[in-house]
């Protein structure tokens, strides 16, 4: 049986993409994980936009909402989700995230994001972001220095957006994220009047530049703003995180239990030694705690 983690075994660190790539990515994120074989850490993802992550090592094993864990290969690609993430990392580790925002979706990845939405599938083997794989090979070398390795990343996205026509969509998949962020917009009319389209209209964007309807997307957001404010402060009860366009805490709980798969109160009692660090280092580095609130 593993043993469980080794108190400050988990590190992490954020790293900003260039200006050119701003819109598409949202940052590029290391986990280091250091602990004897045999040992291992838990944590619980809440749902998120795209993301590629890569390893040196097969060190990890992982599972969407209730399923259960399977080992992943060394580089992995998570559509947009509304479930949580499982995951348990194994020994030693270090691995980079890249998470995709979805404009980069829209520029980076091919086929609707409605293809993987709720998935985790081999990078390498996938017609959707197999030509974003090879960046595993650029990454690692002998020595381990974060700054140069992410260098390295932000280079490589760079020249395949060179690569890759802007959709023309572009200007109208940036003002559907910037009303899904704000806290303003709270039904499907609403967000298809600030954009001006119809809402039939609006839901073919939806699905295929950010994987779901937007009436789903529009309560995700509002879950995750909550969520956000419990993971900066985990001494606030959970009364006091929701946020405003929640009726009642019922109203918050039932959210809870469809995007996380299980109670506040069971949440609240897990340890959640990758999540609670990263979320103080994503929202001192890149502004906001969770991926899903980054603005575009």
């Amino acid at each position: 049986m593993l043993k469980t983690r080794l108190e400050g075994a988990v590190a992490l660190q954020f790293h900003m993409p260039s200006p050119a790539l701003a819109p598409y990515i949202s940052t590029y994120y290391l986990t280091e994980v250091n602990q004897d074989a045999g040992e291992s850490v838990e944590d619980w993802l809440h749902p998120e936009w795209a993301n590629l992550r890569f390893t040196q090592d097969q060190c990890w094993s992982s599972a969407l909402g209730d399923a259960p864990l399977q080992k992943l290969p060394q580089a992995i690609f998570t559509g947009p989700s509304c479930l949580p993430g499982h995951f348990v990392i194994e020994g030693r580790a270090r691995i980079w995230g890249i998470g995709i925002l979805p404009l980069g979706w829209s520029r980076l990845i091919n086929g609707p994001a409605s293809d993987l939405v709720d998935q985790t599938i081999d990078a390498h083997s996938s017609p959707h972001c197999a030509h974003l794989a090879g960046i595993t090979d650029r990454v690692f070398g002998d020595a381990r220095n974060p700054a140069e390795e992410a260098q390295r990343i932000d280079a490589f996205l760079l020249d395949l957006l060179a690569g890759r026509a802007p959709s023309e969509e572009e200007a109208r998949i940036h003002a559907a994220h910037t009303a899904l962020i704000s806290d303003e917009v709270n039904s499907v009319a609403e967000l298809a009047e600030r954009l001006g389209i119809s809402a039939r209209s609006l839901e073919r964007l939806s699905l295929r530049a950010f994987g779901f309807s937007p009436k789903l997307l529009l309560r995700r957001q509002r879950f995750l703003r909550s969520l956000a404010q419990f993971m900066l402060d985990p001494s606030l009860s959970w009364i006091k995180t929701l946020d405003l366009h929640y009726v009642d805490q019922a109203h918050f709980v039932r959210d809870f239990k469809r995007f996380m798969a299980m109670s506040p109160s069971h949440y609240a009692a897990l340890d959640h030694p990758v999540l609670r660090a990263a979320a103080q280092a994503r929202a001192a580095t890149a502004g906001a705690a969770v991926q899903a609130l980054h603005r575009p």
